[in-house]
């Protein structure tokens, strides 16, 4: 562990989000690590299948689908000449529609896939309802099952792919020596990552003994759940699917230690 300031490490994508997640954990007093475990490839497609209901699920995705000038009005029925509805999984993404001049129709009180479909299930008619997911390669099946589930046709377009980049693991190498106080996990493809990274570097072993004496940290209950899996004890769960909700708890809990 750190003699001076605790060291805290968390997985973004190296664009703004890594740079404010830096900023965040240095303003709370802590020596950040980013490390871009994620690498964003957009795949040129955008939502237009004829939908009751467009889902996006990340700032990525409304970011891409408004590059390429997409409308709420390409996804709408052409028997309603209405726009479908929109919905965020969670307020960032909701933020990055507003901001791209989009409507934002159903945010779930619960910023996970599940509290999704409940706020769906209790806005639309499912069982009439043609439905247009919107997000990456890596979504969870838990939306689209619950979706279908409760009785809506659900189709998935795949705006980007995420991959590790080669230059990710520099945490890991810290977490093997013992130099990481925290960890913020911001998805399961972060976890399954960071355990790459360490196998590519031949730390696998020690870096998974590091964060045993480390806060590991996630951002929801589907990423505590992947943790779990690979054999990582999971600490800090926010009560909130959201980064800055769980840098903050990671701090807070990391300072705890330290006293």
């Amino acid at each position: 562990m750190s003699d001076e300031r605790p060291t805290v490490a968390v997985f973004r994508p190296d664009d703004e989000r890594l740079a404010s997640a830096v900023s965040e954990l240095t303003e709370a007093g802590v020596e950040p690590i980013g490390d871009p475990m994620l690498a964003v490839e957009p795949t040129g497609a955008t939502p237009e299948r004829a939908a009751d209901v467009v889902i996006f699920t990340s700032k990525t995705g409304v970011e891409l689908v408004a590059d390429a000038g997409w409308s709420p009005g390409d996804a709408a029925p052409d028997s309603d000449a209405n726009s479908p509805t929109i919905a965020a999984i969670g307020a960032a993404t909701a933020a990055a529609l507003r901001e791209a001049g989009y409507p934002v129709d159903v945010v779930p009180e619960e910023y996970t896939s599940t509290g999704l479909v409940e706020a769906l299930t209790a806005a639309i008619e499912p069982g009439d309802a043609e439905i247009e997911v919107a997000r990456s390669d890596h979504g969870s099946d838990v939306l689209l099952d619950g979706l279908a589930a409760a009785g809506a046709n659900v189709h998935e377009t795949v705006l980007y792919e995420l991959r590790r980049p080669p230059e990710a693991g520099t945490s890991t190498e810290l977490a093997a020596a013992g130099e990481l106080d925290g960890v913020c996990f911001t998805s399961s493809l972060t976890v399954e990552h960071f355990l790459a990274a360490a196998a590519d570097r031949d730390v696998e072993d020690a870096a998974r003994d590091g964060l045993e004496d480390a806060v590991v940290g996630v951002i929801g209950e589907p990423t505590a759940t992947t943790a779990r899996e690979h054999g990582l004890s999971v600490d800090v769960v926010p009560s909130m699917a959201d980064v800055d909700e769980l840098i903050g708890d990671v701090v807070d809990a990391v300072d705890r230690r330290e006293d």
